[in-house]
């Protein structure tokens, strides 16, 4: 059903004051093995600014793009990014994370419809693959209502909590994008918004129907 609360929100490229709130959000162990399986360990803000290549001597990153997801007036509230952009395969990988205080607003699969956009319309790529932890039921629904679809499953491929747990793949290809595209726009409404920038072209918001007022 339509989301029935008034907000609107941005999109705009990760900066390095906006480390300090990934930092803060990253000192919840639990939280952080569900967002990557790479991590353990609590991050500290060095590290935040070297694993998104923000550090004083920086490396060349053309293979990843991360976004902050902002509000008036509370500021960064998120971070979504396509990492492992293949201009050769035409694919990449998306990963989201959203604040605790904000979830279940339907800003996430709000901002991984914009991604996607931008993943399939703007960067030309033709597949776009996530993958989650097996009991993440949040990001197992998120992905299924974008249209992304089971590949498989890693056995045993995610430690966490004392234990394996499988991993799930999941991709989305371009074709199946433009299909589901138009129906995951009129069950999401228009109340609530997401937006590059002012948001007044159409393949600069989510959903794409009208421009954005904040």
């Amino acid at each position: 059903m339509p989301d029935n609360t008034s907000k609107s929100f941005s999109l705009r490229p990760l900066e390095k004051p906006d480390l300090s709130s990934i930092t803060r959000w990253f000192q919840e162990v639990g939280d952080l093995a569900l967002f990557d399986r790479h991590s353990r360990v609590p991050y500290d803000l060095a590290t935040s600014e070297r694993l998104w290549n923000m550090s004083d001597t920086p490396q060349n990153a053309d293979d990843k793009c991360w976004f902050a997801i902002t509000s008036q007036p509370t500021g960064v509230v998120g971070i979504i990014g396509l990492e492992r952009i293949s201009p050769i395969n035409r694919d990449a990988v998306i990963a989201l994370y959203v604040d605790h205080a904000i979830r279940r607003q339907g800003i996430g699969i709000r901002a991984s419809a914009l991604i996607l956009d931008f993943a399939f319309r703007q960067l030309g790529l033709n597949r776009v693959t996530s993958y989650y932890r097996k009991d993440n039921a949040s990001s197992r629904d998120l992905t299924s209502q974008a249209g992304f679809e089971v590949e498989g499953t890693m056995r045993q491929a995610w430690f966490s909590d004392g234990k394996f747990h499988d991993m799930i793949v999941v991709g989305l290809l371009a074709e199946h994008w433009n299909t589901r595209r138009d129906a995951l726009a009129e069950e999401l409404g228009e109340a609530t918004m997401i937006a590059f920038g002012d948001g007044k072209s159409s393949g600069s918001k989510w959903p794409p129907h009208r421009s954005v007022t904040h």
